[in-house]
């Protein structure tokens, strides 16, 4: 559960958000005369949407151009997210309007990818016969071959996970790009069984990527014109590289020197990629408290261009909720992790969370140990929601979904009430200050502003005078709401 969770309440970004639905981006206008056209709607987390440029240029070296109008399409695809059930419904609801498309337009192909394909093939498939296709996470290398079996006559099915599979040698088709941002997956699946999450049954065990292929990918991003790369994982700070292949290589290196490549880990990664460039800024999701090092906090303090942001789950201030959960660490391990950042970081550094109310027996009293622990650290933002049980996963195999809802929603709303306090609080300390700001874009409210975000993933609003998109501003911050800084340009 992180940044990559979408489907969720968030205080802390532009707007505030209250039980909005999943976040979903759609392909653009690429396809050339000739080309078949692929329509790709995606829900749910970057992960998803890193994986949907993935599948966009595996399909383009099959003569498939990309379309944003579902009724041009001769391949639909939706990249679906499982982690709550609303998602689920959002998709399902989906699949319906595009089989109405494909009553008018029959040989339109459907299909399925991602974490939801994987859970629900056999309903999708045979019983509620909504798609043609239905393609797991580690298999969209399969796609164009699950294309030409439906095109004979056939049902497409791949959602076999892989050990080994990173994608490591597919350049992206950059969807929705806006020239300026983009997201580099450094790793896939997970190994940590939190009791809530289906993350680990859809997508496997984590398998880190080649390190030299990543630093490539972001050295072609800069010299591209980009300025920031997010590095994304399932749990980023367990990444992990080493060459087995070249295990006996490194051997008989070994006798004829004394240098032998180490383990590459997470802290070493952010290095290497901060060393691409000064003016590409780094960012990553999503941390996990028992992994996080303090050397990956080092390395942050050490490059200006690694963003000052941290996403740090905690789910519950609890302890016996924490262990509950198979989150492996407890209260005071977590209140260990946030003193470390204040210490080694400074209080400048923006801290996000993902909190969940209502938990299995959860009591009162250990609610008011999740507020407690949010007004020790003052969450900057943080993505929140009440428990969902999800087939499939240890809490639903094992646990009672004993809290009513009406007390899920209660807790939940004082959970949200207090975020929002912080995140007002914390976006105080900001006014007077000058921040460096990457512009993206301009203002969702105002044509005569731009928007950027700093180097704590601040959103900051400021009229446009002589800057362009894509590069960096001196902002100072006169003022401040819940969710976006305001200033002028210096």
């Amino acid at each position: 559960m992180s940044d990559l969770i979408k489907d969720i309440n968030f205080v802390g970004d532009d707007v505030d958000k209250k039980a909005v639905s999943c976040d979903m981006k759609i392909t653009e206008d690429t396809a050339k005369e000739g080309q078949r056209k692929l329509y790709i709607e995606s829900y749910g987390c970057q992960m998803n949407f890193s994986d949907s440029e993935i599948v966009a240029s595996v399909m383009q070296e099959n003569n498939f151009g990309t379309t944003k109008d579902v009724e041009e399409a001769d391949l639909v695809f939706l990249n679906t997210c499982s982690i709550r059930e609303k998602a689920e419904l959002t998709v399902r609801k989906r699949l319906t309007v595009f089989n109405k498309i494909k009553k008018r337009k029959p040989g339109m192909i459907i299909g399925v990818l991602g974490c939801m394909a994987e859970r629900l093939k056999t309903q999708l498939l045979e019983e509620e016969k909504m798609v043609d296709i239905v393609a797991g996470p580690d298999s969209y290398r399969d796609l164009p071959k699950l294309v030409g079996e439906v095109d004979e006559g056939d049902k497409g099915v791949n959602v076999f996970l892989s050990r080994d599979e990173t994608y490591a040698d597919i350049a992206p088709v950059r969807l929705n790009s806006n020239g300026i941002t983009a997201l580099i997956s450094i790793m896939r699946g997970c190994d940590n069984m939190c009791s809530f999450c289906v993350v680990p049954y859809t997508r496997g065990r984590e398998r880190s990527r080649d390190p030299h292929s990543i630093v490539k990918e972001a050295q072609e991003l800069f010299d591209q014109g980009y300025k920031e790369v997010t590095l994304l994982g399932q749990n980023v700070d367990s990444y992990k590289w080493s060459d087995e292949e070249n295990n006996k290589a490194r051997l008989e290196k070994k006798e004829k020197s004394d240098k032998v490549e180490e383990v590459v880990n997470f802290a070493n990664l952010l290095e290497m990629v901060a060393k691409v460039s000064p003016e590409l800024r780094i960012r990553f999701s999503t941390s996990h408290p028992k992994d996080i090092t303090d050397d990956v906090l080092y390395t942050i303090k050490k490059y200006e261009n690694i963003c000052k942001f941290i996403h740090l789950p905690v789910q519950s201030g609890n302890s016996r909720i924490l262990d509950l959960m198979n989150r492996t660490y407890d209260r005071e391990w977590y209140i260990n992790r946030i003193d470390k950042i204040r210490e080694i970081l400074g209080d400048e550094c923006g801290v996000s969370s993902d909190m969940i109310s209502g938990f299995c027996s959860e009591t009162e009293e250990e609610h008011q140990d999740t507020l407690s622990l949010m007004e020790y650290v003052e969450f900057d933002f943080s993505y929140m929601f009440f428990y969902s049980e999800r087939p499939g996963t240890l809490a639903e195999k094992k646990l009672e979904d004993d809290i009513p809802e009406v007390v899920k929603r209660r807790r939940l709303q004082e959970i949200v009430d207090l975020q929002r306090k912080h995140a007002a609080k914390r976006n105080a300390l900001n006014i007077g200050q000058t921040q460096k700001v990457l512009i993206e874009g301009v203002s969702k409210r105002s044509e005569e502003h731009f928007q950027g975000r700093n180097s704590q993933n601040k959103v900051i609003v400021f009229p446009k005078g002589d800057a362009k998109i894509g590069t960096y501003a001196n902002v100072k911050v006169h003022d401040c709401t819940t969710g976006t800084l305001l200033g002028t340009i210096v």
